[in-house]
């Protein structure tokens, strides 16, 4: 079992495991809700630079655009309703090919079609972020969200972060109530 993060904790992936080239992002959740809809959430990527902002909007990861262009960032598919035990998807992260001028790799959830379906991650429960290390699968770290959000339809899980010659993992767990769209505009992605 990996280092377990509260909100805004860190840890040195480096240090956790030394020689680690290429991690897995494993995010998880549970639906609270019996109304019989579908909770369609989905995780996506964010290669940002210093500043903040996406190097293109094809360093923007997600179900429709499944790899960075570089080739270091790559979505394994999208989980319609949350439903088994484990990751419900996947991010796979090679850190030795991520472009140097990528300072973070943000990872947001979104609730697909909240507005019309009346979603939120009120609803959602059991939600978690994790970091694996690809060989051999051991975690590495991991953030469970107990937040109260009723009202936000998107939220950034956590955060791979560049320090100095390191990788590091930060716990965020920030909501917007304005969906995918909102953490698009904030880092910068054309939508």
């Amino acid at each position: 079992m990996g280092v377990s993060l509260s909100k805004g904790g860190n840890v040195s992936l480096s240090k956790e495991a030394p020689g680690l080239t290429a991690v897995l992002v494993g995010l998880g959740w549970d639906v609270r809700t019996t109304t019989g809809t579908d909770y369609d959430l989905d995780a996506s990527a964010l290669l940002v630079n210093e500043s903040g902002k996406v190097l293109s909007d094809q360093h923007f990861v997600f179900f429709n655009n499944l790899t960075s262009p570089d080739g270091s960032v790559e979505h394994t598919g999208d989980n319609l309703t949350g439903e088994g035990e484990g990751d419900d998807e996947v991010i796979k992260v090679n850190l030795t090919t991520v472009p140097a001028d990528v300072a973070r790799i943000v990872f947001p959830v979104s609730i697909h079609d909240a507005e019309n379906r009346g979603h939120s991650f009120g609803q959602v429960r059991n939600a978690f972020i994790r970091v694996v290390n690809q060989a051999g699968g051991a975690e590495l770290a991991r953030y469970d969200l107990s937040e109260d959000a009723a009202t936000e339809t998107a939220m950034v899980f956590g955060e791979l972060y560049r320090n100095g010659a390191e990788w590091k993992f930060r716990a965020v767990g920030q909501g917007y109530a304005s969906g995918l769209a909102g953490i698009a505009a904030d880092f910068g992605v054309n939508v």
